[in-house]
């Protein structure tokens, strides 16, 4: 029996929206959005640019999506037991999307048509604070300062020029080595003193903020 001709499509795999979406955020993880075009997509996935507009129909819906599979990783607040609780694991969750897809952290609530999973964790977030005991005034001063931080602190992470105990050494020691010995007293204490030490990791300062938010947000509820 003579073998059937597969197809283009089938010789490299069916293309879904799907497929283009996990190829878009792999790249984006890579390299950044910045050089992420829908020809160079098209590249990637072996296919014709025009075949990328059968799933998506232009670029701004192809990051609308993106941003949804990062909201989709992150899911929604669970339900039931202690409001700090389930806003703490929610907060973690989105830091920790954040560090994996790093080209998200100014494309989340920037999105004018935001995809199914983005409203839905949205959607959640105001509903457990407000089955909490929240007033609608408090969840939105809520959910602004729970944001602000976490993607203020996750921005500041990414940004940071150094990772290791030897990267901070070595940038400490570039930053200070232009001025006399004794200019910044405080700065080179903290860095002697406390950056310095085995164990630090700056990532470890987010959940110390984190329970003073909560902490101050209970407070202000009403207890």
């Amino acid at each position: 029996m003579a073998t059937p001709v597969r197809s283009e499509d089938e010789r490299r795999g069916r293309l879904s929206r799907e497929r283009v979406l996990r190829a878009a955020v792999a790249h984006a993880d890579a390299g950044g959005l910045e050089g992420l075009t829908m020809r160079q997509l098209a590249e990637i996935l072996g296919v014709a640019p025009m075949a990328l507009y059968r799933h998506v129909a232009n670029k701004d819906d192809l990051i609308d999506a993106m941003v949804d599979v990062v909201f989709s990783e992150i899911g929604v607040p669970p339900g039931g037991g202690d409001w700090k609780s389930a806003m703490r694991r929610r907060a973690i969750a989105v830091r920790d999307a954040l560090s994996r897809h790093r080209w998200a952290v100014g494309l989340m609530e920037s999105r004018r048509r935001p995809g199914p999973a983005n409203l839905r964790h949205h959607d959640s977030v105001i509903g457990r604070l407000r089955a909490a005991g929240f007033s609608i005034e408090m969840t939105a001063h809520a959910y602004s300062l729970l944001d602000s931080y976490i993607y203020g602190f996750a921005l500041t992470k990414m940004n940071l020029p150094f990772e290791t105990r030897e990267e901070v050494a070595g940038v400490a020691e570039t930053m200070l080595e232009p001025f006399p010995a004794n200019e910044y007293p405080n700065l080179v204490e903290f860095i002697g003193e406390h950056v310095m030490k085995p164990g630090y990791d700056y990532g470890d300062e987010f959940e110390y903020g984190l329970e003073l938010i909560l902490d101050g947000l209970e407070l202000a509820r009403g207890g």
